[in-house]
């Protein structure tokens, strides 16, 4: 039975809008949607999303086909730092869709489905700013964050004080998947995904990562 948590409970009452409340509908049965975003710099207050990705995945299948991407327009400047890591400029964005456009489009596709990422708070975090402003409330959804989940394949039996790694590089590299071109939305989350399908097997299988 799908029981919603006492925040879902709170952020439904506190929506805005009811033409949302799908978000709160049970989800599609064994489907979660791998996420992420790259931003105009680190801060989750004042940055903007410049790019999103989202795909979704349905059991041990990565429906690439059924995807989510997007260039969006940010309100404030790309930090050089930034620059540094996802290559995009002011003028690669220039003509972006506004966020306030974006995001309806992106909860359609997410819908009440779990979302699976690397590092995940911060991606929730900048996708709940903009929809508190026009919703009331972040994301309900249930996050799923794949460190996680190779922390527990890896190091859950560990010892204390063992070296814990829990690098993207070093967790690819470990589950022998391919290294596409990272700081790229869509190919982080397509990264994600394998990661996620490939932990999920080993939890099924009752694999553990050597360490």
């Amino acid at each position: 039975m799908h029981r919603p948590t006492l925040s879902q409970m709170w952020k439904r009452f506190r929506l805005s809008d009811p033409s949302y409340r799908y978000l709160f509908d049970k989800p599609p049965l064994d489907e979660v949607v791998s996420i992420d975003c790259e931003t105009t710099g680190l801060n989750r207050w004042r940055d903007d999303i410049i790019t999103i990705a989202a795909i979704k995945i349905r059991g041990a299948r990565i429906l690439t086909s059924e995807r989510f991407e997007v260039v969006v327009r940010p309100s404030v400047g790309i930090k050089p730092d930034a620059i540094k890591v996802h290559k995009l400029r002011e003028r690669d964005v220039e003509h972006g869709t506004p966020m306030a456009q974006v995001l309806p489009k992106l909860l359609a596709f997410i819908g009440p489905r779990p979302l699976v990422g690397y590092y995940l708070e911060f991606d929730c975090a900048m996708i709940g700013r903009p929809m508190r402003r026009h919703l009331g409330i972040g994301l309900p959804n249930r996050r799923i964050d794949v460190s996680g989940l190779y922390y527990e394949r890896k190091y859950g039996d560990a010892p204390p004080g063992s070296h814990v790694d829990l690098s993207f590089q070093a967790i690819l590299k470990d589950l022998k998947l391919p290294v596409l071109a990272q700081h790229d939305a869509y190919a982080d989350a397509l990264m994600t995904a394998m990661i996620y399908v490939t932990l999920r097997d080993y939890q099924a299988r009752k694999v553990r990562i050597p360490r």
